[in-house]
């Protein structure tokens, strides 16, 4: 009987295989989706929008050629600015209509060069997309991440001051 004691473990200190193995594969798991996630914030693919060097360069081209101008207050830490940069400004459609019909400028929120335009449109934080005719008057905006139909909605607005001179 004490041979038979011996050799039966302790039941309060044995770990079954099966939650041993369900404990390894739950960890591993949520690791390769931490890491997914991790890699999926911080990737932005590279877009094709002639982005404007600085507000003033796209200021004197949308003089020059009648266009408005798209302002894009973003920064480097900015979350929602990541998604729309995946999600809107990577798109064909989105790139497509940008680049034939505005001068687009991204602006980024956190360098001091850019004081002047921040103060000018009274912008805080990150993201905010304001359309602006040719001479810079805001004519639409949105703060916040956008989605593309709403981004597109954005620019297919119609003006506000041409439907006052009418």
């Amino acid at each position: 009987m004490n041979e038979m004691q011996s050799k039966s473990p302790c039941p309060s200190t044995a770990i079954p295989k099966r939650v041993f193995h369900f404990g390894r594969c739950f960890w591993l798991t949520f690791l390769v989706l931490s890491l997914a996630y991790a890699w999926y914030c911080f990737y932005v693919p590279v877009n094709s929008i002639a982005w404007a060097d600085n507000y003033t360069s796209a200021q004197q081209h949308a003089a020059d050629s009648a266009k408005p101008i798209i302002l894009y207050f973003t920064g480097e830490w900015c979350s929602p600015c990541r998604v729309m940069k995946r999600q809107v400004w990577a798109d064909e459609q989105v790139k497509t209509l940008v680049n034939s019909q505005f001068i687009p400028v991204a602006i980024d929120v956190d360098n001091p060069a850019n004081a002047a335009v921040l103060a000018r449109y009274k912008v805080g934080g990150a993201p905010v997309t304001i359309i602006a005719d040719s001479q810079g008057n805001a004519l639409r905006w949105r703060v916040g991440g956008i989605g593309r139909p709403e981004f597109l909605e954005l620019l297919r607005a119609p003006n506000p001051s041409a439907e006052n001179d009418l």
